[in-house]
């Protein structure tokens, strides 16, 4: 008789199908989040994301949580922790008025390029579309936001999904990620197959196609420069390609101005750094814009702040224009030569076709200019001989007392222009600051963040007397869990950029700009937090120093000068050359 192959006598066993294990939708959240090396979520949860928060109870010694005060400081908490570290920021909310209070937030993370992943928790499925209690179309709400969103209403779709959203929000042109999970979802249970990290979607190219013709063309409109400028912002930072642009400028010799956003990319001492662009940017870089004979855009999206007048902007100028995102070329500048693509793979193969260069009368042109707005401008606002403190002074002695090493998050007006023309960087990832949207509140939650992001570096916030209340509750937050973060509050009595409007282009006309505070000092001293305030020239120093040295957060409050103003200026509607110093 003849063995059965399934009988042992074959020699053969049964092929058994492996049996998978069964988690939630809320553990699948999770296990993706430690896949992917998520150490820090901001959040605040609720009675939609309720199952999520359940599960994370179990994963409190491999995920920190940090307990924000309001959405939005979460999610602001996630783009400082993303703009500090490189990383994908994180953040939980619930449904209803938890997604909506994520909006602002992720508007600015849209605009500013800023990788972040956010988990709403949303009703049951079954309720969608019945005005259920805090449901919310977050969805159709968050399209315009959102790099890409997307809901979930079943728990085996979770892990795709989240693989997903983690590469649409770090690759290419980073931005902000909302996964929108039903209640039901969360807390089926399914079988898991384990997570897959994705590195491809179909009909999406994160990286377009690298054309060499045009690293040609742009090689010989360099090479044949006697006026070359380069303008550089986010894009060299985003694309972690701050030492291929330093070999770029060093051997093209190249003077280089940035955005504010690009701020940190190039140390400030460096010789072919000529500044800061824009409404507020210093004179040379605006004036010799429209006197270039090649433009080099690195990274960078001709906002109109950095353009004024697009009719009257670089007119004479070969334009290059080197940038990941195609919807950005040509959109307000036309571009002589597009470079598509990463500029940490388009620059090294635009320096080897360069000949090395110098270009002394050119940049001395550069130099001529600054030593007229240090006469005009710089050296009053930075050694002021006056009685009242200016928020130049103050960034002045930080960058001494800080040798340049701090990361500093900046809020919205007056001081955040003073910061960025005046404070000094040596290391990338080190001025955050909300750039596109102008998000007053910004400062203390992505201080927060930045701090959970760049533990072992100073992290120094620093707002006005206006933003700071837009948050302030955070304070809540650092007591808590114990962030260490400097609080500076420039505090002029006004919302300074407003009424510095006011003054210059309506008649001195102060409409509502006056704004009364709280004691500061009070309100941190009752979360805990110490500090100080200080209004003469004598105790500035000491101030500072004692905060830098508290071994915890601190809050200095800052008196400085109610009416004064922050000059160079473009005003509206005019061009970039036509910059007023005073």
């Amino acid at each position: 008789m003849t063995a059965s192959p399934t009988t042992p006598d074959a020699g053969l066993q049964l092929l058994e199908t492996p049996v998978l294990p069964q988690i939630t939708g809320s553990q699948a959240v999770l296990e993706a989040f430690i896949a992917e090396g998520v150490d820090t979520i901001f959040g605040y949860p609720g009675g939609a994301i309720m199952p999520i928060y359940d599960a994370l109870y179990d994963y409190g010694e491999q995920i920190k949580h940090i307990l924000v005060r309001h959405e939005q400081g979460g999610i602001h908490a996630a783009q400082g922790y993303a703009r500090a570290s490189g990383r994908v920021g994180v953040v939980f909310a619930t449904s209803g008025p938890g997604a909506t209070n994520l909006v602002t937030g992720l508007a600015d993370a849209q605009i500013d390029s800023t990788p972040v992943v956010c988990i709403t928790g949303q009703v049951f499925a079954h309720l969608l579309g019945t005005d259920a209690f805090q449901e919310i179309d977050v969805i159709n709400i968050t399209t315009p936001v959102t790099k890409w969103n997307c809901q979930v209403t079943d728990a085996s779709e979770i892990p795709a999904v989240l693989a997903k959203a983690f590469y649409i929000a770090r690759s290419g042109r980073p931005g902000p990620v909302l996964i929108d999970i039903t209640k039901n979802a969360q807390l089926q249970l399914f079988d898991y197959e384990g997570y897959k990290p994705c590195d491809h979607i179909r009909s999406y190219r994160p990286r377009p196609i690298i054309r060499k013709e045009y690293i040609e063309q742009a090689a010989e409109l360099i090479n044949a420069a006697e006026r070359p400028f380069v303008l550089f912002g986010q894009g060299v930072i985003l694309g972690k390609a701050e030492q291929e642009f330093l070999a770029f400028l060093e051997k093209s010799g190249i003077p280089a101005a940035w955005t504010i956003l690009g701020l940190g990319a190039l140390p400030s001492d460096h010789p072919l750094n000529v500044g800061m662009l824009g409404m507020h940017g210093n004179y040379g870089p605006n004036v010799l814009t429209n006197q270039c004979d090649v433009l080099i855009a690195i990274g960078m999206r001709f906002d109109d702040r950095v353009t004024g007048r697009l009719d009257r902007y670089a007119k004479q100028a070969k334009v290059i224009h080197l940038d990941i995102d195609p919807a950005e070329i040509d959109k307000n500048v036309k571009a002589t030569v597009p470079i598509w693509g990463d500029c940490k793979e388009t620059l090294p193969l635009l320096t080897q076709l360069l000949v090395p260069k110098t270009f002394p009368e050119w940049l001395q042109r550069f130099r001529d200019h600054d030593a007229k707005e240090q006469e005009v401008v710089i050296s009053k606002e930075l050694h002021p001989t006056g009685d009242i403190l200016t928020m130049g002074e103050v960034i002045r002695i930080l960058n001494e007392l800080t040798g340049g090493e701090a990361v500093i998050v900046t809020d919205v007006g007056q001081h955040q222009m003073v910061t960025t023309r005046y404070a000094r960087f040596n290391k990338t990832r080190s001025n955050i600051t909300s750039g596109g949207l102008g998000t007053m509140g910004f400062a203390l939650p992505a201080a927060i963040g930045a701090k959970y992001g760049a533990p072992d570096r100073t992290v120094v916030a620093i707002a006005g007397d206006g933003g700071i209340q837009m948050t302030i509750q955070e304070l809540g937050a650092i007591q808590q869990f114990g962030a260490k973060v400097k609080i500076i509050i420039l505090n002029n009595e006004f919302l300074g950029m407003v009424r510095q409007w006011q003054q210059l282009f309506h008649e001195r006309r102060y409409s509502f700009v006056n704004i009364s505070s709280p004691d500061f000092v009070k309100v941190a001293d009752a979360y805990g937090i110490p500090g100080q305030k200080v209004s003469k020239r004598e105790h500035l120093q000491s101030a500072m120093q004692t905060m830098l040295d508290h071994d915890g957060s601190y809050l200095l409050e800052i008196m400085v000068g109610k009416e004064n103003n922050v000059f160079p200026m473009v005003p509206q509607g005019c061009g970039v050359a036509e910059i007023r110093l005073e």
